[in-house]
């Protein structure tokens, strides 16, 4: 017999409305009646139940048949899933909900498609320095083609949180510490994975993460405390979440950190007022792993006390915990909250449902023979080596060492050289590590029968045995060596003797950053610094080939290694990638994304800082009652904008069309940029503004603009910007979004240190 779904008892009973469900994601309120139908239809109990996200790792192939999960399934009681994996799971499970449950509401199904779905491109922060939107964007697109034929129809990405701390571990999936360049990117991935209609079965509801503040977390210690003034808040780390709103991504989660002392999961000021007042957001919000539950641990009351907190403050589905299905219905008939308020909430997720077009065809995203098509095809993985080498950024190449030539005798030694499966680097959980390209393996592709190449482990991870077994986990082994420290390192040399050059991957595994992987010493490991000494010791020119998640201390490496090629965790294709970078085959044109520091003492280090009362004069390093460090300059080792290339840029003149302006007038920037070297390259030109006088302090300068150009040799272009008083805007005492006549420095060059200035007076 057919099941009636709510639908058509909908019709049945004459709530006639338009079955069509073609959805922009910014048009939640077209389904505002289809969800109220179904609503009209549910028990308290089966409203509440599209509120909970269970984790799926209970479930088993055969498929729900004898799981909690299952049995809340069939009575109404889970709105959705996450960590499931194939059309085949997927499937049997929507047919569980669909077929056996009264209302037959299907699920949503989710993932952790971060930086890709089998098919891995490189981890957030290193796409964030190819600062290109058009390929940000197609790794999400990709992503998206890939998850959604697979039964995937929601992922949480992007992780938009802005940070200055590499201590953090989840540095690595955000876009670093720039609110400007941080909100385009935000809003690229959004399009990317949502495209412009999400009732198209290729594109996948976006989930813009953690909101808000997360990566603040003090001492760079994950789930930590966060408190800062609401004049950073606005101008520093609210803009991404906001450029993801206006995006009209479908979903937002919440942060596990408190903000103004309230989690945010219970933060009515963050989860309302701002987010759906100030933004006018319409999609749902959910909470991270457990939030909800952990508030209790805050102090915010027992787990009944802090479900209706985070139901009250807007929150609409709770992911794992299980408060909101094991407490709501008691707070309810206690007056705490109202029925109102739980229909609500289940009114955004049955909308979110009705945009994907999951009641049209609750399979529609179970599509086997296209996932077998499209998923991991060589075709994207061309794509996604292609991607990698935009994101590589040369931070040195003294004498030119690099590119090196494919006659080169090559000795390749470090305990990233073979390892295959932490290329693709942290949240990549579905990826195919057995798949994966090594660094050994993209020589041996490019060298191919005349391949001259020595290899030597050289060094472990660390040292530490006890250390190295908390980050080799996930799939992704390091592979510990038994022998000492000094025979590998003599082994290393040995295959060196002959090698015109030495080519050492190092750096950190991949789940050494990420979530709950933070770190107070971000030099290099010990074992791997002891092995760089030994190979620079050897007179022969080293390659440094970094592997790593977050900036690195590297300043005896900087000193002592002649070239430094930051490779990041490049994704599936790493080796062929990376092998297309130091052969020259492609040229590395990547700019940080986030300042490396000298070391640790100087965290927190960014480009846009404000000035003190007491600023030590340029080009100074100590002065004693100025602010500055008695053992270190106040200098980044790399600063915010780095990145070299095989050839040079020459910049001319800063060209402004004024240097007075009134009211809305539009000022005219550019400058001319010459490629003065001998190889084609691309160049990021970025435009950075000071605001010198303001009712509040302002930075030294803000980014508001930038472009990637390409240059063959000897090429020269005219590259303009437009900057208006839009351009000029922050939010002032008050948290009025203003701009305020007076003098502005502008200044455009390849990096945030090295630019050229002019001044402009601008009245109202």
């Amino acid at each position: 017999m057919k099941r009636i779904t709510p639908l058509a008892q909908s019709l049945v009973l004459g709530l006639t409305i338009s079955l069509s469900t073609s959805a922009q994601p910014h048009q939640a309120s077209q389904f505002r009646a289809k969800a109220d139908s179904i609503i009209a239809l549910m028990t308290l109990e089966e409203k509440i139940g599209q509120l909970n996200l269970p984790a799926a790792g209970d479930i088993t192939t055969g498929q729900a048949a004898s799981s909690n999960i299952a049995e809340n399934i069939k009575a109404g009681k889970v709105g959705g899933l996450f960590n499931v994996k194939s059309v085949e799971k997927i499937r049997d499970i929507q047919r569980v909900a669909v077929e056996e449950s009264r209302l037959g509401i299907p699920l949503l199904f989710a993932m952790d498609v971060i930086h890709g779905y089998e098919t891995m491109f490189p981890i957030p922060l290193g796409l964030a320095c190819s600062w290109d939107m058009e390929l940000i964007e197609r790794t999400a697109r990709l992503a998206a083609e890939e998850a959604s034929s697979d039964g995937i129809c929601w992922t949480f990405s992007p992780m938009v949180d802005i940070s200055r701390d590499p201590r953090w571990g989840r540095v690595s999936e955000g876009s670093g510490e720039d609110p400007y360049l941080g909100s385009q990117i935000a809003q690229s991935m959004v399009n990317g994975y949502q495209g412009g209609d999400l009732s198209q079965p290729n594109t996948i509801l976006s989930c813009v993460k953690h909101f808000a503040l997360y990566g603040a977390s003090e001492a760079g210690r994950d789930y930590n405390t966060v408190d800062m003034s609401r004049l950073k808040m606005y101008n520093t780390f609210f803009p991404p979440y906001q450029a993801a709103v206006e995006a009209g991504v479908g979903s937002v989660m919440t942060a596990f950190n408190e903000v103004d002392g309230i989690p945010a999961s219970a933060n009515r000021w963050l989860m309302t007022d701002v987010l759906r007042n100030q933004w006018d957001f319409d999609g749902f919000v959910v909470t991270d792993y457990t939030a909800i539950n952990e508030m209790t641990a805050h102090g915010l009351g027992d787990l009944k006390t802090v479900s209706a907190k985070a139901l009250q403050a807007g929150v609409d589905m709770d992911m794992v915990g299980e408060g909101f299905l094991t407490t709501l219905q008691e707070s309810l008939n206690e007056g705490k909250l109202s029925e109102d308020q739980i229909d609500e909430a289940c009114r955004r997720i049955l909308i979110a449902k009705f945009q994907l077009g999951l009641f049209d065809d609750p399979y529609r995203y179970c599509r086997a023979e296209e996932a077998e098509e499209v998923i991991f095809s060589s075709e994207h993985r061309q794509e996604a080596r292609e991607m990698a080498t935009q994101t590589f950024v040369l931070l040195k190449n003294e004498n030119n060492v690099l590119p090196l030539s494919k006659d080169t005798k090559i000795a390749l030694v470090g305990p990233l050289a073979k390892n295959r499966e932490n290329m693709p680097g942290t949240w990549s959980v579905a990826a195919n590590f057995s798949e994966s390209v090594s660094l050994y393996d993209g020589l041996i592709n490019a060298l191919g029968d005349n391949a001259t190449i020595t290899y030597a482990r050289g060094a472990n991870i660390v040292e530490d045995a006890l250390l190295e077994s908390r980050v080799s986990i996930f799939g992704k082994p390091t592979y510990r060596d038994s022998r000492s420290a000094e025979e590998m390192i003599e082994e290393a040399v040995e295959v060196s003797k002959d090698a015109d050059v030495i080519v050492a991957a190092v750096g950190e595994a991949a789940e050494m950053s990420g979530e709950s992987s933070s770190r107070t010493d971000i030099n290099l490991p010990t074992s791997q610094r002891k092995l760089l000494e030994a190979l620079v010791a050897t007179g022969k020119p080293v390659v440094m080939v970094l592997f790593t998640g977050r900036p690195l201390s590297i300043t005896w490496a900087n000193e002592h290694v002649p070239a430094i090629l930051n490779v990041w965790f490049a994704g599936s294709e790493a080796g062929d990638a990376i092998t297309d970078g130091l052969f020259g085959d492609v040229n590395p044109s990547g700019k940080l994304a986030m300042t490396f520091p000298q070391n640790v003492g100087q965290i927190p280090i960014y480009y846009n800082h404000k000035n003190t009362g007491r600023p030590l004069p340029e080009g100074q390093w100590f002065q004693k009652f100025r602010s500055n460090y008695l053992d270190v300059t106040n200098e980044p080792l790399y600063p915010f904008g780095y990145g070299l290339s095989y050839t040079t840029f020459d910049y001319g003149e800063l060209q402004l069309s004024k240097t007075s302006l009134t009211g809305n007038e539009t000022l005219q920037a550019s400058i001319e940029v010459t490629n003065s070297g001998e190889y084609s390259g691309q160049e990021v030109v970025q435009l950075y503004i000071r605001d010198v006088v303001g009712s509040i302090t302002r930075p030294m300068k803000e980014l508001k603009g930038f472009q990637k150009i390409s240059l063959a040799p000897g090429e020269t272009q005219t590259v303009r910007f437009e900057i208006t008083p839009d351009d000029l805007k922050f939010y002032n005492y008050d948290l009025d979004y203003v701009w305020e006549p007076g003098e502005f420095e502008i200044m455009i060059g390849g990096n945030s240190a090295d630019v050229t200035t002019q001044a402009v007076q601008w009245s109202k």
